[in-house]
C-alpha cells in the first residue's frame, strides 16, 4: 500500500491523540484528493438527506438539535473517491498496527451544514450500538474565515473547550465514546467528510484502555 502520509507524520499524529483523546491535522488531503472529493460533493448536493439522531428504532428527525444534511457514502458505488478509500484504508492501517486497536470496517458520509446550521453537544455513540472507536471529520470549506461560524467546539476533561475552525483540508480525529463535541451554528454553508472507524463490540485495545 502506497502510503499518502510519512510514518513519522502518522506517529506524532497517534501520540497526540493518544495523549489529549483528540488530534488536529492541517493539510492532511492533498490538492488532488481535496478537489475530488470538494467536485463529488457539490454534484451530489441535489441527493442530501435530513439528518437525524440516534439508529435504527431510534433514528429521528430533531431540527432543534442538529441542522445539517447528509450523504452517506458507499464504496461500490462511489467509484469516483477511490483515492479517499485509499486514504480510509491507510488510517485503518495505522491505528491497528501501531495502536491495537482491531478496527475492522468504516463508516462515512458527507455532511453540509446550511446558514444556522448546528449540532448540539453529543458523543458519536448510540444507545444500542458502541463500536464506534474513531471519529474522523475532514473540511472541504473553501476560503472560511473567522466569523463564519460552524466551528467545532470540543470538551475537555478540565472543564473547558477548545474551538476547532473548519479550514479546508484540516482534519480532526477524536475518539468517539469520550469526546462530547458539538457544532456553532454556521453562518454560511459548511462542508466536511465526516467518518467513524468500527471496532465490532469487543474489548478496546491497548491505546484506548
Amino acid at each position: 500500500m502506497k502510503q499518502c502520509h510519512t510514518l513519522e507524520n502518522w506517529l506524532s499524529w497517534m501520540d497526540a491523540l493518544s495523549l489529549h483523546d483528540y488530534v488536529i491535522i492541517d493539510n492532511f488531503l492533498d490538492a488532488g484528493r481535496l478537489h475530488t472529493v470538494q467536485s463529488f460533493f457539490q454534484s451530489h448536493l441535489d441527493v442530501f438527506t435530513k439528518a437525524g439522531i440516534g439508529a435504527l428504532g431510534d433514528h429521528t428527525i430533531r431540527k432543534d438539535i442538529r441542522g445539517d444534511f447528509t450523504y452517506w457514502l458507499d464504496r461500490q458505488r462511489d467509484t469516483e473517491l477511490q483515492d479517499i478509500w485509499s486514504l480510509i484504508d491507510e488510517t485503518i492501517y495505522i491505528y491497528n498496527r501501531y495502536c491495537y486497536l482491531g478496527l475492522s470496517g468504516y463508516e462515512f458520509h458527507l455532511a453540509h451544514y446550511p446558514k444556522g446550521g448546528h449540532y448540539d453537544k453529543h458523543l458519536d455513540q448510540f444507545n444500542n450500538r458502541n463500536n464506534r472507536t474513531i471519529s474522523m471529520v475532514i473540511y472541504l470549506n473553501k476560503h472560511w474565515q473567522q466569523g463564519d461560524g460552524g466551528e467545532m467546539e470540543i470538551f475537555l476533561s478540565n472543564g473547558s473547550s477548545l474551538l476547532v475552525e473548519p479550514i479546508e483540508a484540516r482534519c480532526v480525529m477524536f475518539k468517539s465514546g469520550t469526546v462530547p463535541h458539538a457544532v456553532l451554528a454556521s453562518h454560511k454553508p459548511r462542508y466536511s467528510l465526516t467518518g467513524w472507524l468500527l471496532q465490532q463490540p469487543s474489548a478496546l485495545g491497548q491505546f484506548l484502555g
